[in-house]
């Protein structure tokens, strides 16, 4: 069997003295995208601040293939990741050289990063938009811009935090549908953080159900419907 990019095991998170996330066991396969759904404050977002190590666990393991992410630096490890959030955090800059600007910090040849901004810019519809300074953008488009930023540094493992919340319904479903077809194409193993189940069932291949500061299933949208737990088929609408 082919090693999981991510695997976490017996994971306990705690903010003072609560504990706000518990994750007993998941796997996550290359290439996968995995879509986390619960209501607000049930401990979703903690689940990506610990993957990005800005959250230490009080206990349990996190590995990355195979290997427990605490044997290395924190640099090493974000190398590996991205993160997009609901409100794009871009600079004062060009639409190209915030795509560029991981790519740089990075040390990779001018050549090559024209290449792969170029690529991006493209894959996401935003090419005409390569001199356009950030400020000027709609939602959308810098939403499209954060997420060009990201895909162009080829994470082993993007993370998406809610990122389509904040735009307007068409945008929302056009963006929602060019994103699907991209991550598949691509294989880029995601994990997805939304309060949308509809969202969560058109991108991902499984999802996982956040209740009460537990991930406490996870599976395909049938099986969570037929889920023995009263309170899961409640959330999925079965209840």
């Amino acid at each position: 069997m082919q090693t999981p990019l991510l695997e976490i095991r017996n994971l306990q998170v705690q903010r003072g003295r609560k504990i706000v996330l518990t994750v007993d066991d998941l796997s996550l396969a290359k290439g996968e995208l995995l879509a986390v759904v619960g209501p607000n404050g049930a401990g979703k977002s903690t689940l990506l601040l610990t993957l990005t190590r800005l959250l230490r666990p009080q206990r349990g393991d996190i590995l990355f293939n195979g290997q427990n992410v605490q044997d290395e630096s924190d640099l090493r490890y974000r190398r590996r990741i991205a993160l997009v959030l609901q409100d794009p955090l871009l600079f004062d800059m060009t639409v190209f050289d915030n795509v560029a600007a991981g790519l740089r910090f990075r040390g990779i040849g001018k050549q090559q990063i024209t290449r792969t901004v170029e690529r991006w810019l493209s894959r996401l519809g935003i090419e005409s938009l390569r001199e356009r300074r950030a400020t000027q953008l709609s939602g959308g488009e810098a939403q499209r811009v954060s997420l060009a930023r990201a895909l162009a540094l080829e994470p082993q493992l993007l993370l998406l935090d809610e990122p389509f919340s904040a735009l307007d319904p068409p945008t929302h479903k056009r963006l929602l549908a060019e994103l699907s077809a991209l991550l598949t194409e691509a294989e880029t193993t995601t994990i997805l953080v939304t309060h949308d189940l509809d969202e969560a069932a058109q991108l991902g291949q499984r999802i996982g159900i956040v209740l009460e500061n537990r991930l406490q299933q996870v599976g395909t949208l049938d099986e969570l419907r037929q889920a023995s737990d009263v309170a899961i088929r409640c959330f999925v609408g079965e209840g």
